[in-house]
């Protein structure tokens, strides 16, 4: 029965030990960059680090990586990059930009064996060259892009200046948004941007014949009055700040693009070594379908509601640090958060922002525990946060204008306020709420 049985034992093992050793080729199959690498940095890099952006280099192409090597080893090692800033302790965001330890000793073992191609597959890379070209980090090309009349000359002396362009459109029909975004030939030299579009259906208001620019900064702002006729409806609210992408909405939520109106669009351009023209506008992702939930802004602090209302008030003095608080009541109708978009600037440390219901049970909104002006986010919730009526918001700001900050644009440091003209040198505590009325049941879904 012993000898019966050998035989087929021997077979077995024999079996086993080719399974064996076919399952460690599989393991120990080599990281090349077209399979394994290129995935993972265009999905969490190239948003930043491609034509037009605000980050100093590409990182699109093999020879884009492979001759960054060592700097890219080092600050995904650190953690420096890519840059995300929110406490996933505190809330749950959908668009989180950060490398999984798997995904970090990928990159960095891949580095260390020379940096294998593999099967050269150029499909991915030219898909996002086109989109790059564009201007877009969205999965496709837009359906509509809106720019200003001509490109402006930011002059290279040092000074920031604060422009807005309009532009007008004129459409047979109004339109379904699917996703919006802030678009430029070069981002590096601006420290921000708004658009609000705003519904010109009156035939009688001309939206062609008045001034194409503005800048705010000169005599030029008292000019402005002549746009006001365009600003007694505004349809949407939005913007790009350093770090952030495209801004897109779930199943059934949008919003709709007037026929007729006009774009404000406000650019804030940073200080400048030298001269760089820019060329800027919108971005509209359109869809077909219809839509049950109208998108909708709020924005609370400096520019918004409650900026009176902060406390102490944005007063930072010389060699210290401060915090500052700020509380808005939801007075209106029960909503649901889409996205949060917190701002302060270069003295800012930290960031938090919460609810508190009627319950005072606490509804956790935001936290950037160490603020970075150079890489913020729109944030985009990955379930919605519901705010009922009778909601307190809650925002709490932390400031350094102590020498020890390196971000300190003044050294030695000096009184930092919060002016009307948002200058970088200054600060503000703000937050934008984006949101869609509240419908039953908003608690047990997932924003898709």
């Amino acid at each position: 029965m012993n000898q019966f049985w050998k035989p087929i034992i021997t077979l077995s093992f024999h079996k086993i030990f080719l399974f064996c050793l076919i399952c460690s080729s599989c393991i120990a199959q080599e990281t090349t960059f077209y399979r394994d690498i290129q995935p993972i940095i265009h999905a969490n890099c190239a948003v930043c680090h491609r034509p037009g952006e605000a980050a100093p280099f590409n990182l699109i192409t093999y020879e884009d990586v492979a001759k960054r090597s060592d700097f890219i080893k080092k600050v995904i090692g650190s953690g420096y990059m890519p840059p995300w800033r929110a406490n996933d302790h505190y809330t749950d965001f959908a668009n989180k930009r950060q490398l999984t330890e798997t995904q970090k000793q990928t990159i960095i073992s891949w580095i260390d064996a020379d940096m294998p191609k593999g099967k050269t597959t150029l499909e991915a890379e030219n898909i996002l060259l086109e989109r790059a070209n564009t201007g877009t980090a969205y999965h496709r090309k837009p359906d509509l892009t809106l720019k200003m009349a001509k490109p402006y000359l930011q002059k290279g002396d040092g000074e920031e200046r604060f422009m807005v362009f309009k532009i007008p459109f004129e459409f047979p029909t109004e339109t379904t948004v699917e996703a919006v975004e802030f678009t430029s030939n070069n981002k590096r030299i601006i420290h921000h941007s708004n658009f609000a579009v705003h519904s010109v259906e009156d035939p009688n208001i001309d939206i062609y014949n008045t001034a194409n620019q503005i800048d705010l900064g000169t005599d030029e702002k008292y000019t402005y009055d002549q746009w006001l006729p365009y600003k007694k409806k505004m349809t949407y609210y939005g913007g790009w700040i350093p770090g952030a992408a495209f801004e897109s909405y779930p199943t059934g939520v949008g919003w709709k693009m007037p026929k007729r109106g006009v774009i404000l669009l406000t650019v804030h351009f940073g200080p400048s070594g030298k001269d760089a023209e820019s060329l800027n506008g919108v971005h509209f992702f359109f869809k077909n379908e219809p839509i049950q939930r109208t998108v909708k802004v709020i924005g609370i602090g400096s520019g918004g509601i409650g900026q009176k209302d902060i406390d102490p008030p944005l007063m930072i003095f010389a060699n210290d640090k401060s915090t500052h608080k700020l509380q808005v009541t939801n007075r209106n109708e029960n909503i649901s958060l889409l996205f949060a978009w917190p701002h302060m600037h270069q003295i800012g440390a930290e960031f938090k922002a919460f609810a508190t219901d009627l319950a005072n049970d606490t509804i956790p909104l935001v936290h950037i525990p160490s603020w970075d002006f150079r890489w913020q986010e729109l944030y985009r919730y990955r379930k919605p946060v519901v705010l009922k009526r009778g909601t307190v918001i809650n925002i709490i700001g932390t400031f350094d204008n102590t020498e020890q900050n390196p971000a300190n644009p003044f050294k030695p440091p000096k009184l930092i306020l919060s002016d009307g003209d948002m200058r970088s040198d200054q600060e503000m505590l703000t937050l934008l709420l984006v949101y869609v009325a509240y419908e039953e049941g908003d608690e047990n879904k997932t924003w898709d």
